[in-house]
Formats: C-alpha cells, sequence, structure tokens
C-alpha cells in the first residue's frame, strides 16, 4: 500500500518528502493522484480503439493502437499532472481561477477527445445498424445517378425500344380480339363484324390470313425489342451500371466491418437524430451525458485543487520555495561580488603593471 500511495502522489504532483509530514492531506492527494491516473488510462485506451479502427484490416493494426494508445494516454497523463501541479493554492481565490481557467478549457478539450472513442465503442450495435442504412441509401442513390446518366445518354435508343413496346402490347390485345372474332365467324354467330355462316369458309379463311400477317409483324417486332434489348443491356454492362449491386446480408456485414473511425464517427451523430430531422431524444441524451461524464472526470483534479483549502503543506511548501528563492538570491549576489572583485584587482593590477613600465621608460 505504501508503494501504492507513493504513486499516487507522484501522479498528482506533490513533493513526497514534504506531504509524508503531514498525514491530515496525504489522502487528498491520493485521490488526485489516482483520478489523473485513470483519466491518463481511459486516454490511452480510447486513443488505442481509435487508431485500431484507422489501420483496421491491416496486419499491425494492433500494434499500432497499442503504441499510439500508449503514447496518447501519457501525453495526456503528463498534461494533467502538469495542469494541477501548477495552481498555486498560496495565491488569492481570483488568482487561481485566472489560473485555472485555461487549464480547464484544455481539460474540457481532451474530455471531449477521449469520450468520442469511447462512446463508439458503448453504441456499437446502434452504429452498426446506422451504417448499414447509410450504406443502403448511398448505394441507392449512386444506382439511380447512374440511371439518370445512362437514361440521359441513351434516350434515342431508350424511347424507340419503349415505342416498340408500346407497338407490341398494341398489336398483341388486337390479335386477342380477331381470334375472339375468328371463333365466332367459325361457329356462326351473327355479329355486325361476322357473317353468321357456320363453317370455315371465305370470311373465315379472310380472317385467318389477316391474323397469320399480324402475327408474323408481331414475331418481328418481338425481335427488334429483344435486338434492342441486348443492345441496352451491353451499354449498361460498359456503362458499369450492371456492376453497381445493392449489398445484402455477409457482403454488407463485411462493409460495415470494415468501416473507418470518419463513418462510424458520422453514424454515432446521426442516431442522435430520427429519419425525419426531428432530435432523438433518448440517443442524443444518452450521447451527450456519456461526453459531459468524461469531461467532469477530466476536469475534477483541478476542481478538487480549486476547491480545496490552503493546507499544511501548501503553507509548508510555498515557505520552502521563498526560502529556496532567498538562498537563490544570496548564492547569486555572492557570486557576482566575487566576480566584481576579481574584476576590481585584475584592473588594479593592469594599472600598476602600465604605471610601472612608464616610469621605466622616463628613466631611460
Amino acid at each position: 500500500m505504501n508503494k501504492v500511495t507513493q504513486f499516487f502522489w507522484w501522479c498528482s504532483g506533490v513533493h513526497q518528502a514534504t506531504i509524508a509530514k503531514y498525514p491530515a492531506e496525504q489522502n487528498k492527494y491520493v485521490g488526485i493522484g489516482a483520478t489523473i491516473f485513470f483519466t491518463g488510462l481511459f486516454a490511452a485506451l480510447s486513443g488505442g480503439y481509435a487508431l485500431y479502427f484507422v489501420f483496421s484490416g491491416t496486419s499491425f493494426s494492433i500494434v499500432y493502437a497499442l503504441l499510439f494508445g500508449l503514447l496518447w494516454g501519457l501525453a495526456i497523463f503528463n498534461m494533467d499532472r502538469y495542469i494541477v501541479s501548477s495552481i498555486n493554492k498560496n495565491a488569492s481565490g481570483g488568482k487561481q481561477f485566472l489560473q485555472a481557467t485555461p487549464r480547464i478549457l484544455l481539460a474540457v478539450l481532451i474530455g471531449i477527445v477521449i469520450a468520442r472513442p469511447l462512446e463508439l465503442k458503448v453504441f456499437d450495435k446502434e452504429i452498426r445498424e446506422q451504417l448499414r442504412t447509410t450504406y443502403l441509401d448511398r448505394q441507392r442513390a449512386h444506382i439511380d445517378t447512374l440511371n439518370k446518366a445512362f437514361e440521359g445518354k441513351y434516350a434515342i435508343e431508350l424511347a424507340k425500344t419503349a415505342e416498340l413496346k408500346t407497338e407490341r402490347d398494341s398489336l398483341e390485345s388486337a390479335i386477342k380480339s380477331d381470334r375472339i372474332k375468328l371463333k365466332m365467324e367459325t361457329f356462326g354467330e351473327k355479329t355486325v363484324e361476322t357473317s353468321g355462316i357456320v363453317g370455315y369458309g371465305p370470311y373465315a379463311k379472310q380472317r385467318q390470313a389477316e391474323l397469320d400477317k399480324q402475327e408474323q409483324y408481331l414475331d418481328t417486332l418481338r425481335s427488334r425489342i429483344q435486338q434492342q434489348e441486348i443492345y441496352l443491356r451491353q451499354r449498361k454492362q460498359f456503362e458499369g451500371l450492371l456492376d453497381n449491386q445493392l449489398l445484402t446480408g455477409g457482403s454488407l456485414d463485411s462493409v460495415v466491418n470494415l468501416a473507418g473511425f470518419a463513418d462510424r464517427n458520422a453514424a454515432l451523430g446521426n442516431l442522435k437524430y430520427n429519419q425525419d430531422g426531428s432530435v432523438n431524444s433518448t440517443n442524443y441524451w444518452s450521447i451527450t451525458f456519456i461526453m459531459l461524464l468524461f469531461i467532469f472526470f477530466e476536469c475534477l483534479p483541478v476542481f478538487v485543487k480549486l476547491m480545496s483549502a490552503r493546507d499544511a503543506y501548501d503553507i509548508t511548501l510555498y515557505d520552502q520555495q521563498k526560502v529556496d528563492i532567498h538562498h537563490s538570491g544570496k548564492n547569486r549576489d555572492a557570486e557576482i561580488n566575487a566576480m566584481d572583485q576579481t574584476h576590481d584587482h585584475h584592473i588594479q593590477t593592469l594599472i600598476h603593471r602600465r604605471t610601472r613600465e612608464l616610469d621605466a621608460e622616463d628613466y631611460t
């Protein structure tokens, strides 16, 4: 326990020899040090998780994530340690707050950065579903864009094919009607368009001949339509329309698994809103409260240091700093005086030497 306590003292940035003299203040700095340590730990986890998705799919993604997570966690840990230890508790409350203001802003920024990757992990299932919807919508939009471009480029061919199909449908309807009339003519049913003579007479033969011509022309139409469709299909293949198929099942899951950090981050933002653009209050506040929790957790060491009263450790440390500054000033003054004396002695020596030289020249 002593080693753990000393480690957390070191994390809080206190002077361990001084804090050891005041048992009543030790637990406070153990708590501050533990908060700083776990903030760095969360930063390492979130940074490593974020970079894992950046390099996901590569053979060294785990190694990169571990290295970056370690470096990021140490950087945040060192920054938090400096922020807390640099607050001067011997200054006035207003001055302490001014000192802490940029540090609090920095802590808020760090809290937001730390919270985002962990939010991605917490809402992983919801993000996957959102990515499925997003990817399918993008693919549909892409296919629609290609189809519109194809329709504009081959408008004449498509119009001709549509015209042939309309003529085919009309001819098939006419042939169906003529077959009914031929049947009525054969059975001798008297109507405005039939003779009423039973049997396969001249009128029936005439209708049969007309029907054969229509069916031959229908076969020609169908052949022309088939040729047009083959041509358009070849053009679609050339333009790449047939290669763009909607992803389903396992293929869609594979694409979702390979989604990068940017897509997952965008999907997390989209979870806050419904399809009609209204706010999804459940997801919105859940994501917001997680971010606020990490911001508070990051700012907590600074707030604890600001809210704590000036204790014996702060007074002793302040007095020791004054003594060190005083001794440093005295030592500096002594060094300056010694340098001045040495300089004066050197000047005097030069003056005496020059005087003797001048006296020797006058005597000569």
